[in-house]
């Protein structure tokens, strides 16, 4: 439970509705100035909200967005069972890689309206807050992302869509640092402020106040973010350059390092966020689908390295 939630709880009856007000302005809030003060010994620093929460959507807002999720994890999950199916057969099904594209949250149907629910996320704020969830939905995205390439027939085409989906991963990372920071912001000015009385929003703070306090301890823009950027780049100038040898080892390399920092954040968000129930349960399901990859890529290169044990051996056999 955090501190405005226990304040809330801890007021009078009659001063509820007044608080609840008072926290929200502070916690929505993505505009803080200072003021000059003359009382240095008691309100060295003076702040104010400067901006404006015009309110939560309707909780059937926050439903819609719920099953949305719910798919995009669904998918996500299917697509992955496919991929190791088929890895072990051997055969790709080509019809599912055309399609898969228009039905991953990665891909260019679904991934413009994930970045819609980030952009509106401070005021999806009722069944499935978006300032819980939104790390998680951005693990979903990158893993995502990670496990399924982008399918074309011409390199100007896989190009473009490796580029929107590059885009779309950072943008998505900008629009949840847009929504927990200013959460973090104002939770540390509950913490670590009181009330000056001048205005709704008006607090006290012996210390200045900065962006996402001391509690934020998940950034959007990370290097779980730019490390999935350079290895969704590397796959885009393999494809139109051709995988020479140097060229793939860079890629492998940065998608090994990117299914490193998306599994160390998914852990660390399923430990550092034990009251977010539904942040936790996203989080524990991303974590699954990571091992899943993983387990597909390990095998993956263990064929390919019994294949060339094999070649080599036949080489060996076949010279007189």
């Amino acid at each position: 439970m955090d501190y405005a939630q226990y304040m809330l709880d801890e007021m009078p009856a009659h001063h509820e509705w007044a608080f609840h007000d008072i926290k929200t302005s502070i916690l929505k809030c993505t505009r803080w100035q200072v003021e000059e003060t003359t009382d240095f010994l008691n309100c060295p620093y003076h702040y104010f909200c400067d901006s404006n929460y015009v309110g939560d959507y309707p909780a059937f807002i926050d439903l819609v967005v719920l099953i949305f999720i719910t798919y995009c994890f669904m998918a996500t999950t299917f697509f992955t069972l496919v991929d190791l199916t088929t890895t072990k057969r051997g055969v790709p099904n080509n019809l599912i890689l055309r399609k898969r594209k228009y039905l991953v949250p990665s891909g260019p149907i679904l991934l413009p309206l994930v970045l819609l629910i980030l952009a509106k996320g401070q005021r999806i704020n009722t069944i499935f807050p978006i300032a819980h969830v939104g790390p998680a939905i951005l693990l979903l995205l990158q893993v995502s992302a990670l496990a399924f390439r982008n399918e074309a027939d011409q390199d100007l085409r896989y190009a473009v869509l490796e580029a929107s989906t590059v885009s779309g991963i950072l943008h998505a990372s900008l629009y949840v640092d847009a929504v927990i920071l200013p959460y973090y912001t104002g939770l540390d000015a509950l913490m670590g402020s009181r009330l000056s009385g001048e205005c709704t929003s008006c607090v006290c703070r012996n210390e200045p106040l900065i962006v996402g306090g001391k509690s934020a301890f998940y950034r959007g823009l990370s290097r779980t973010t730019l490390s999935i950027i350079f290895a969704l780049c590397s796959r885009m100038v393999c494809r139109i350059y051709g995988e020479e040898r140097i060229s793939v080892v860079i890629r492998n390399t940065l998608e090994g390092l990117s299914w490193f920092f998306v599994a160390f954040d998914s852990v660390f968000l399923i430990r550092a966020s034990p009251e977010w129930v539904n942040c936790r349960v996203v989080c524990i399901g991303v974590l699954g689908l990571i091992c899943f990859n993983v387990f597909g890529k390990v095998y993956r290169f263990l064929g390919w390295l019994e294949l060339r044990r094999m070649q080599r051996k036949a080489e060996v056999s076949s010279i007189p």
